[in-house]
């Protein structure tokens, strides 16, 4: 099999390896789901090789490893056939962080009723590289050829490990990408309960004339005998005031700089 790009020896040019690693630097800016950013990671994995592998990516989901994404189906179901047994290639990379190379599938004695399995479907070598974050590894990439054995020789392995170095980079970016998304979403929430509380404890003080502490007491107390949260009882006073219902969102806009206005006023300890 020949390998990708050139390093000096002569091989003919296929996708070079710098080019491979930009399109991964580019997922992060194209892809805005983590798992859409997987599965393209993946894509890009296979062409790792010439003619292209085939890739999976396992990782642990409540404790139990499991294919995430894959190139193409012969993947997924190479990996999937090492999960009941807990053996095989990717389960052990994911469980030790170490890279497992099998040059050839038939003869190699490592794991004998996934040898069996593997066969069968067609794989002939096979390598698996983890995906560490932060330290820890995550995930297992998983190449498999169906061409040839030792598809993976020093060059090919060489190119697949800094890839997969790369990618775990990526991946640590998308995954903290995808925690800031998620904090947004809950400021969002907690702008917007905030919101439409201090509506109902307005509406409180105007017809019961006390102090907005005292509101605020008589809106808990509601929420408690009624079993209620503290949301739903102010969204129906307000929408039972005003005869439309009450915002389901908050105006939270973050600054180009990412710092929300309101957390700008915090730090320099202006007034709302």
């Amino acid at each position: 099999m020949t390998g990708i790009g050139s390093i000096g020896d002569g091989t003919p040019p296929g996708r070079e390896l710098t080019e491979l690693l930009g399109a991964v630097q580019n997922l992060l800016l194209d892809a805005p789901k983590v798992e859409e950013f997987l599965t393209d990671l993946a894509k890009l994995a296979a062409d790792l090789v010439e003619p292209p592998a085939s890739c999976g990516i396992t990782t642990s989901y409540d404790g139990q490893p499991r294919t995430v994404v894959s190139s193409d189906p012969r993947a997924a179901q190479v990996d999937e056939g090492q999960y009941a047994g807990g053996w095989g290639p990717c389960v052990h990379s994911l469980a030790t962080g170490e890279v497992v190379e099998i040059a050839d599938q038939e003869s190699d004695p490592r794991w004998p009723e996934y040898r069996v399995h593997a066969v069968a479907l067609g794989v002939r070598s096979s390598l698996s590289l983890p995906l560490v974050v932060n330290g820890e590894v995550i995930g297992a990439m998983n190449l498999y050829d169906f061409d040839e054995p030792e598809a993976f020789d020093i060059q090919n392995r060489r190119r697949a490990e800094t890839f997969a170095a790369q990618a775990s980079t990526a991946l640590t970016l998308a995954l903290r990408r995808a925690q800031d998304a998620e904090l947004t979403e809950q400021l969002e929430q907690a702008l917007a309960t905030r919101s439409v509380i201090d509506q109902a404890v307005g509406i409180l003080m105007a017809q019961q004339r006390c102090t907005a502490d005292q509101a605020f007491a008589l809106l808990r107390k509601h929420s408690q005998n009624n079993n209620l949260k503290l949301r739903t009882v102010a969204e129906r006073m307000v929408a039972k005031v005003s005869g439309q219902p009450a915002p389901q969102t908050a105006a939270f806009q973050r600054r180009p700089d990412g710092i929300s206005g309101d957390t700008r006023r915090a730090r320099h300890g202006e007034a709302g």
